[in-house]
């Protein structure tokens, strides 16, 4: 019998998705019966728009899209996203510097396939989203981590960069606003680490999905427009899942150089040949239309932002920065660990967040999965009522630790 392994090394390093195992968990115990309130998936609670689905009924009775399409995108889609993202950052691109991804876990993925080789350095600021350090992996790069923390309300210095640098540094991953952080990178800030990327020939790959969504005086900074001395090295990743709530519908975008979106091209061509016709369809509505819906979106998670965040900082050990951005907010939870809680003494936020969903019946997402130990993160895109209830349930054991 062979004695070699049934899965190979490059897959079994590949952890599960932590932010959708908790939901899974918690959409378990609450098919079980339990009264659970989870902030795990980041996962706007709203359905998506109704002339977007329109569009998508529509799309299915048309025999046109019952067949194949070009590998990267529906013509008319590449170009209404280049469209879009002149209109929204001001960076002009051509169509063809397009490629419509099966949603942005595929455009994360192709991206750094496409630009790294063995050994190759990617800087990713921690905390950071659970997908990078994967995707990363599969391409065979060496994620080097550039850890921020709440004391800068989770943004990573020019400093702190220049330190993480070597010889072998290719890429630098830069998002804004951030998930799981909400941190929102101001316009000077965004122009010094671009400038300073340039200076060093380093790329930049940008994840600009929750462009829209920023509150109170924060402002959206595009790195690609506000560093035009970046040149041909950046490269923007984005998709219509957050803004318009179509996480489902599964359609992202990489926008780049010519080389760049051709050889990407190339690989999903292989892996998963078009999108889905139908949700291409879907997505050419919403990035062709007006951003009335989700002004009307980004007003109540502004609203839940402010709640959440006040009533974290009311719990004892509990200290959470404001977040600028995205739909999470993501406190500090350090006081606490080790103390006697229930009868059980945590050593670190993992087992935290295990004792919250057993005892009050609230899931939350550990530090641990976004590479910071000693943080939840909660997502703010549900209910109101919801919300409130969760985060009394959580202040309410946590205000037992002693």
């Amino acid at each position: 019998m062979s004695t070699r392994p049934r899965i190979s090394a490059r897959i079994s390093a590949i952890s599960e998705s932590a932010t959708l195992a908790v939901d899974a968990k918690a959409k378990a115990m609450k098919a079980a019966g339990r009264p659970v309130i989870g902030f795990g998936a980041g996962e706007p609670d709203f359905p998506t728009p109704g002339y977007i689905v329109e569009a998508a009924i529509q799309a299915a009775r048309e025999p046109r899209f019952h067949k194949y399409t070009p590998a990267g995108g529906l013509p008319e889609l590449k170009q209404a996203i280049a469209d879009k993202t002149r209109r929204d950052s001001g960076y002009a691109v051509e169509a063809s510097q397009v490629l419509v991804t099966n949603g942005g876990k595929q455009a994360v993925y192709e991206v750094f396939a496409t630009l790294l080789d063995p050994g190759d350095e990617v800087l990713v600021v921690a905390p950071y989203w659970t997908t990078y350090p994967e995707a990363i992996k599969l391409a065979g790069g060496v994620q080097v981590d550039v850890v921020a923390d709440e004391s800068t309300g989770y943004l990573a210095s020019v400093e702190q960069l220049e330190a993480a640098r070597t010889e072998r540094t290719k890429v630098l991953l830069f998002v804004s606003p951030s998930n799981p952080t909400g941190a929102v990178y101001s316009r000077e800030e965004t122009e010094a680490i671009g400038r300073w990327a340039a200076e060093h020939g380093l790329w930049v790959v940008t994840d600009e999905i929750y462009e829209h969504l920023v509150y109170g005086g924060a402002e959206f900074t595009s790195i690609a427009t506000a560093v035009p001395e970046l040149g041909d090295r950046v490269v923007i990743l984005n998709g219509v899942a957050k803004t318009y709530a179509m996480t489902g519908w599964r359609v992202g975008w990489l926008i780049g150089p010519s080389d760049v979106v051709k050889a990407a091209t190339n690989l999903q061509s292989h892996a998963t040949s078009n999108v889905s016709n139908v949700s291409q369809m879907a997505a050419l509505a919403a990035v062709s239309g007006d951003l009335s819906a989700v002004a009307e979106m980004r007003a109540a998670f502004d609203r839940r932002r402010q709640t959440i965040v006040k009533m974290l900082n009311e719990i004892p050990g509990v200290f959470c920065p404001e977040p600028k951005g995205a739909f999470y907010a993501y406190p500090s939870v350090k006081e606490l660990i080790g103390k006697e809680l229930r009868g059980k003494r945590p050593q670190s936020s993992g087992e935290l967040a295990e004792l919250i969903l057993e005892e009050a019946e609230v899931a939350v997402v550990p530090g641990e999965a976004f590479g910071t130990p000693g943080y939840f993160r909660l997502s703010y895109a549900l209910g109101d009522d919801d919300l409130v209830e969760g985060v009394s349930r959580m202040g309410k054991l946590l205000s037992e630790a002693r």
